[in-house]
């Protein structure tokens, strides 16, 4: 279900799956994160990079009466505070998402699915 705005030229629809693009490209700036996860452990534990074309099978977003509630998935690095990590993550893709779209962003959870050691 999109999210339809007006606008005095006309009408706008933006498709969950733009949302979750936005949002997967934008976490993976932030410091710490390795990549987008999918949403299942692959096999062993494992957990699936995501490459940039396939960043919304990592994203979920839902419409709430209050607005978007997005859940990403992501592996981290290893050696990092994971709260760190997680509380910075969640604050700019909510900031990003609002100023972006200008839509109200009620929760970002992220899980994350594995830790990478850093090259």
């Amino acid at each position: 279900m999109p999210i339809n705005k007006s606008t005095e030229y006309g009408n706008i629809s933006i498709s969950l799956d733009a949302i979750a693009s936005l949002a997967g490209g934008t976490i993976t700036e932030c410091y710490g994160v390795v990549g987008m996860a999918s949403q299942k452990v692959v096999r062993d534990g494992w957990a699936e990079l995501l490459k940039k074309e396939n960043y919304s099978r990592g994203v979920i977003v839902r419409q709430q009466e209050n607005g978007l509630v997005l859940d990403l998935y992501i592996i981290a690095l290893q050696g990092i505070k994971l709260g760190e990590i997680v509380q910075e993550a969640q604050k700019r893709v909510k900031y990003v998402i609002e100023k972006t779209l200008e839509v109200k962003v009620e929760a970002v959870n992220i899980t994350v699915q594995g830790v990478r050691v850093a090259k």
